[in-house]
């Protein structure tokens, strides 16, 4: 019961949250009495929560328990009204509130969206869908744009690489420098804090001081970062080293999302994005084994001095290669153009949000203040930017119409998801071989291959398909379709499972998570309103990166509650705290797990660990599930649209153009 109050208690301070976007819903409906009653029921929904929350436990079966009834309605409350604001929405694609409505040229709008036959949204095109189809007809990539592309994949198999290869080695990194295991845990988690809360920024300098000087000097973070981290002789130097690489590695996956859409049509991006998730599943599948087969064999140091060859590659492929634009503003103005105040509102409130959700049941309880002081700060600064933004700023950081159509918000909402359980599986999956079958860490790379070899060319399939047909809602609710499948039959998974078993378990959810990359993207993009395209595509990253980092933290609730609850079953750990003990961390249980000696106690911990993740599987699967459903109120809009960028390529003979004199796609052609 007590852990259910801390859960509970989350979900309580957590609710400010719902409150705060359910209203940004309600503010969107016409006419103040559906206002007022939405508002009431809002009201009424988080009154509920919080006097639900002082209600003494009551008595009842164990599958219908006082924790589960309450899940159970809160849930369906939420569901339903969530359900009845986008309900509302649903035929208002095209509306955007009177404050920003004033700031947007709706006459450039020419692209109209083919939805159930009736006439939808009109949609910010470069040119009409006439000439933009001519175009997309003619366009032929040239050696350059092939040149900068290369660099793009280089850039982000480096990053996936970097960012995955070190959680195995950590033990040996912490031996080595003679480290705790919290100061292990966090030399692995600052670099994924760091490169998500600095994508949004490193999108909105682009758009003032040019692609080419930030992804240089995200190049530049990536390369310091690489350095101090490889001649670490203590964490601190460790922990400094791998916050600037992921500041550098934020930026670098930003950015080379942001270039594609620079140089590429946006029915042809499908295969080109494609690419892009394929180096970055051959990274994140690699980068276990090179860390695990460096750090055990030759040097956990190789782990950061490999990265060496693919900087030097790319920084001068860059200098070469990358030939867009100019923006010709003085460098004075693209000062002035700076959103200072919103910058620092957006990461500080951001990292006091991510730190207290990554070390919530790890270094501290969930109910500790420690956790929750910076997590409501964080939730009541991310409300501030949002007000800040929308009514204050000039040049808004964020601009508040990358939010103005329902399909732009509803696709958010799944790609939080879908980074969600992306990460859960891809965290977890390899926990349970290490754990439960026992294997080394770099035969767990090896086993997890049917779910992350599976992702990279489901994602190039459906990026061609998609341009073939200019049709992307179908991947979206395939691909939500065959994820919840596949983590449905994870929940079957047991200690004995065979590997015949294991491997086609993990291929549905594989191809499905896949799928969604490329559809989840075109939605994005192609509901983005002119001029909005680079920062649709950076909060497309920045989301994806979001629920990555809340994925691991949500799947480590789940599982500590259903480790406790079933380790208390068994008479040889339910002595006081030492199921609580056990569960803290699923990581630290593994190396537990393989010291103990063959016995009933060590099946029972092991049939404990696998029943714990089942839990996790089936909250994942009931995630994918609402992404389905809310993928109904995706919109199809006409792929047949130009590029929507001031910084295009610029050939050999027009280096000196400028944004005022660039080339356009239509005389590149």
């Amino acid at each position: 019961m007590a852990s259910a109050r801390k859960i509970f208690l989350i979900t309580t301070v957590l609710d400010p949250v719902d409150l705060a976007m359910t209203s940004s819903l309600v503010s969107r409906l016409d006419g103040m009495e559906q206002q007022s009653t939405w508002a009431c029921s809002v009201l009424f929904l988080f009154l509920l929560r919080v006097g639900w929350m002082s209600e003494p436990a009551v008595s009842l079966p164990r599958w219908h328990s006082y924790q589960m009834l309450d899940i159970y309605i809160y849930t369906y409350i939420n569901m339903y009204i969530i359900h009845l604001l986008l309900r509302s929405l649903a035929f208002s694609d095209n509306y955007i509130p009177p404050l920003i409505k004033a700031d947007i040229n709706l006459a450039s709008m020419s692209t109209a969206v083919e939805a159930g036959g009736q006439n939808g949204p009109q949609q910010s095109g470069v040119s009409s869908s006439a000439s933009s189809h001519t175009e997309i007809e003619e366009f032929r990539p040239s050696k350059r744009t092939w040149l900068i592309f290369l660099t793009l994949s280089v850039l982000t198999l480096m990053v996936a690489l970097d960012g995955t290869s070190i959680s195995v080695a950590l033990p040996i990194i912490a031996s080595k420098l003679h480290g705790s295991a919290i100061e292990a845990f966090w030399s692995g988690t600052s670099f994924l804090l760091c490169s998500t809360v600095f994508q949004p920024s490193f999108a909105s300098f682009s758009n003032i001081f040019g692609r080419k000087p930030m992804t240089l000097i995200a190049l530049t973070f990536f390369f310091v970062g690489t350095l101090v981290s490889g001649l670490s002789n203590n964490f601190t130097q460790m922990l400094v080293g791998r916050s600037i690489q992921g500041v550098g590695g934020g930026g670098i996956i930003a950015l080379t999302e942001i270039v594609v859409t620079d140089l590429i049509p946006m029915r042809e991006r499908g295969k080109y994005f494609g690419i892009l998730s394929s180096m970055w599943s051959l990274g994140s599948v690699l980068g276990p084994v090179l860390g695990g087969g460096f750090s055990q064999n030759v040097s956990w140091r190789w782990i950061f001095y490999i990265n060496f060859p693919f900087v030097g590659i790319s920084l001068i492929f860059i200098i070469l290669f990358f030939k867009l634009t100019r923006i010709p503003d003085s460098l004075a103005t693209k000062l002035r153009r700076i959103d200072y105040i919103g910058s620092a509102l957006f990461i500080a409130s951001a990292v006091s949000f991510l730190i207290p959700v990554t070390w919530g049941g790890v270094m501290y309880d969930w109910s500790s203040w420690r956790t929750l002081v910076p997590l409501i700060l964080g939730i009541a600064g991310l409300i501030g930017f949002m007000f800040y933004e929308t009514y204050f700023a000039a040049d808004p950081m964020i601009p508040v119409t990358v939010f103005a159509t329902r399909t732009a918000v509803v696709s958010y909402i799944e790609t939080v998801l879908h980074g969600l359980v992306l990460w859960c599986g891809l965290y977890y999956l390899p926990l349970y071989f290490e754990t439960v079958k026992e294997y080394s860490p770099i035969l767990s790379g090896v086993a997890l291959f049917p779910l992350s070899f599976t992702v990279a060319p489901s994602a190039v399939v459906v990026g061609v398909i998609t341009t073939l047909t200019g049709k992307y809602r179908w991947s979206i609710w395939m691909g939500f379709f065959l994820s919840t499948l596949g983590m449905g039959l994870l929940a079957i998974l047991k200690v004995d499972s065979s590997v015949p078993a294991w491997i086609f378990l993990m291929l549905p959810a594989g191809v499905g998570l896949g799928m969604l990359f490329p559809g989840l993207g075109f939605a994005i993009q192609a509901s983005a309103l002119k001029g909005h395209m680079s920062m649709a595509v950076a909060m497309f990253s920045f989301f994806r990166a979001f629920g990555q980092a809340i994925g691991v933290a949500i799947g480590g609730v789940i599982f500590q509650n259903r480790m406790v609850a079933k380790l208390r079953k068994y008479p040889e750990f339910s002595a006081p705290g030492l199921a609580e003990k056990l569960s803290k961390d699923a990581a630290v249980l593994v190396q537990v797990v393989r010291g103990m000696p063959e016995g009933p106690q060590k099946m029972h911990l092991k049939e404990a660990f696998t029943g714990s993740l089942r839990f996790v599987w089936i909250v994942c699967c009931v995630l994918l599930a609402v992404g389905g459903l809310l993928s109904v109120f995706t919109a199809s809009y006409d792929l047949n649209q130009g590029i929507d960028s001031e910084q295009t390529l610029v050939e050999k003979k027009d280096r000196n153009a400028t944004v005022e004199t660039g080339v356009t796609p239509s005389q590149k052609a």
